[in-house]
């Protein structure tokens, strides 16, 4: 399919449940062909790109749902030196967390729903193409490399949205990096930064469906030396 930017950046939302097809390599390589024009500092592109299917990336949910299932902590490689979101921002993830929740039909006394649906993510949300994005570790401490990285993920996933497929950037899929970095055979000079899950669209899938909310042109941009 044909579709303008405007289209693809107004349309794109995020996927968290796709059909079981694979997405064909050729597919892939054609986003990810896309994806690498994404900007970076001084063209350094700092990023990596491993993309699993079938029985590897079967390897890699099961292990890691069985990991979080047993209470095994979480181990990112990437740095998390933030402190919890709060305010503002803990409202809008709560508001998001909320539509998907009343879409699925989980109520907030729902336990075991919303531990399901939690367990959901560690299996990658059940899609057929897991995304990894790792940058060099030689450049490790520094906060460009990740922001790059950040460049890659958006233009991978409005690449795939040109095409068909759907996605869900997802931290939940690199929690316990040691499992990512063992079967998907990652490098040591990589550090492993997030996940993205991507598959064909379920247009069944109710939380399909959730559109996030944005703030708008004014909340957002200061108009500095603007003729009104």
């Amino acid at each position: 399919m044909d579709m303008g930017y405007d289209e693809v950046i107004m349309g794109r939302r995020s996927i968290r449940g796709s059909k079981p097809d694979a997405v064909p390599r050729a597919v892939v390589e054609d986003i990810v062909s896309l994806a690498v024009r994404a900007p970076s500092s001084y063209n350094s592109q700092p990023w990596h790109l491993h993309l699993a299917t079938g029985e590897v990336r079967d390897r890699i949910r099961a292990d890691s749902t069985d990991r979080t299932a047993s209470g095994v902590r979480p181990s990112f490689e990437r740095q998390e030196t933030g402190r919890a979101y709060e305010g503002n921002h803990r409202k809008r993830q709560i508001e998001v967390a909320v539509q998907l929740f009343e879409s699925m039909g989980i109520a907030r006394e729902d336990k075991e729903g919303r531990d399901a649906w939690m367990m959901r993510g560690f299996r990658i949300f059940d899609a057929p193409l897991l995304a990894i994005i790792t940058y060099d570790a030689e450049l490790k401490g520094g906060d460009i490399a990740p922001f790059d990285c950040g460049a890659l993920a958006t233009s991978l996933v409005n690449a795939a949205w040109s095409r068909g497929v759907g996605s869900v950037i997802n931290s939940q899929g690199v929690m316990h990096s040691p499992v990512v970095r063992e079967h998907l055979e990652i490098p040591e000079d990589q550090v492993i930064l997030i996940s993205i899950a991507m598959g064909y669209p379920n247009d069944d899938f109710p939380a399909n469906a959730v559109v996030s909310h944005r703030r708008a042109v004014t909340e957002v941009a200061s108009f500095i030396g603007f003729d009104d």
